[in-house]
């Protein structure tokens, strides 16, 4: 279906309409997660999503999987990244920025790769590129945080545009940004065992709004934690946000205040970029009703 003509539907057929354009596929790109299902609760992705479209991505880099994402081809955008939380070890890295070349070519390396310059055309027609946010009013927002994972190959690994959404700075450096530390937080002081993270971008519904006339731009970015064993001794401010817990972060400071308030107190920066934090309940209702689709994060409600 042509781009123009996906613009006349709602973003939620959008997404369950579109196409998926491809060839026989090898290795990390495939039909499931079959790979790294350990990135997820009981081993077990999301459900209710719709097949049409996306295609699953194994993250592989330096011989090692480090993280899942769930890409669309046509929108160049990751519906999701879903990670196991583990604290940076060391500094953010240096953004040497790569591709995912199975996308572009089915018998190609299963390893994520440094883009080079020319960019093969191949590439360009498969999956959002550099030259897309080039003077652009966005930022490349991780889903996957690198100071959300411990080692330098770790944190290497979230620089790779198929992790990345268009962000507003306001958001990327501000709300959003202060919302990962507080999950950072939680993680530290609350979560015995493994924290198992989903961070998404939720399209606009009436109308797809477009970076480069190419990628995908989303309206809210959102993300929901699973902490399945934690302290028995939470204090009381605390026990509504074990094991599982929630946000939606603003990426349109224009947006309605339905599912995001403004607070018009916030500095200049940042204000409309708020972020709401929510039970994982109220989320995925939020992403059922705007995505279309019986979206459930966490298998058994990560209980």
């Amino acid at each position: 279906m042509h781009q123009r003509k996906m613009l006349q539907f709602s973003t939620g057929a959008l997404l369950l309409l579109l196409p998926w354009i491809g060839g026989l596929v090898l290795a990390e790109i495939n039909k499931d997660f079959s790979n790294c299902l350990n990135f997820f609760y009981d081993r077990i992705p999301p459900k209710g999503i719709s097949a049409a479209g996306y295609q699953p991505i194994c993250q592989r880099y330096k011989n090692q999987y480090h993280f899942a994402t769930l890409y669309h081809r046509e929108l160049r955008v990751p519906l999701y990244s879903a990670y196991i939380l583990r604290p940076a070890n060391g500094k953010r890295p240096n953004s040497n920025w790569m591709y995912e070349p199975q996308l572009a070519f089915s018998r190609a390396s299963a390893e994520m790769s440094l883009f080079q310059v020319p960019v093969d055309q191949n590439v360009i027609e498969s999956q959002a590129v550099l030259q897309d946010y080039k003077n652009s009013s966005y930022t490349k927002g991780h889903l996957n945080p690198s100071m959300h994972q411990k080692t330098e190959a770790d944190r290497e690994a979230t620089f790779t545009l198929t992790n990345i959404v268009p962000q507003k700075a306001g958001s990327n450096s501000g709300p959003w940004s202060i919302l990962e530390s507080e999950v950072l937080r939680k993680f530290n002081s609350y979560c015995k065992s493994q924290m198992y993270v989903i961070t998404g971008g939720m399209p606009y519904v009436s109308k797809a709004h477009w970076l480069n006339n190419r990628v995908s731009v989303p309206e809210y970015i959102w993300s929901a934690y699973c902490c399945p064993s934690f302290d028995s001794s939470l204090p009381k401010s605390m026990q509504s946000f074990f094991p599982t817990y929630a946000a939606v972060g603003r990426n349109d400071r224009n947006s309605a205040e339905d599912i995001v308030p403004v607070n018009v107190k916030a500095k200049a920066s940042v204000r409309g970029f708020d972020v709401r934090q929510m039970p994982l309940e109220t989320l995925e209702g939020i992403l059922r009703q705007r995505l279309a689709m019986p979206i459930s994060l966490f298998n058994g409600q990560c209980q």
